[in-house]
């Protein structure tokens, strides 16, 4: 069964849209201002790696967890945004407390870990997106991780 190729271009744009590597951007260069420069590729590189494995573990047992927890997708639509909405709150309006975070943070991983993987990178949004892109009543994880994750797209 061949897959359209307008899938893998909507969940792009819907992955693209909800991680928003734009925005991160900024985040990135505040937080990594007073690592050496040598540092910051390697803190980059990490936050990546470490938003990836998270987001790919919301991929495989996101659905799972939210069905044995007894939460209905929609709450969890609902606590994402909160929570997305708080994040975007701190983010516009205090201006002073990302700098004391940088005082407190001083290893690269620490900074690539929070606030650059987690929030920014594998936000609630990120993480709600990729459980709606799944759909383990239809397809087993295994169908789903050697076929085609996609196949399986709400979205679509």
């Amino acid at each position: 069964m061949e897959i359209p190729f307008e899938i893998y271009i909507r969940a792009f744009v819907l992955l693209c849209a909800v991680i928003d590597p734009l925005g991160t951007v900024p985040v990135f260069i505040a937080e990594t201002r007073l690592h050496p420069e040598y540092d910051k590729r390697s803190v980059a590189i990490q936050a990546v790696v470490i938003a990836a494995g998270i987001l790919l573990f919301f991929l495989i047992a996101g659905q799972f967890l939210l069905e044995q927890m007894g939460i209905p997708l929609s709450a969890f639509q609902i606590a994402g945004g909160i929570v997305l909405f708080l994040f975007s709150l701190t983010m516009i309006f205090s201006e002073g407390k990302l700098e004391g975070e940088i005082n407190i943070i001083k290893s690269g991983r620490d900074t690539a870990i929070f606030p650059l993987a987690i929030p920014s990178i594998a936000s609630p949004g990120a993480v709600l997106a990729i459980v709606l892109l799944t759909d383990n009543h239809r397809f087993n994880i295994l169908h789903q991780a050697w076929s085609c994750p996609l196949r399986s797209c709400y979205c679509c």
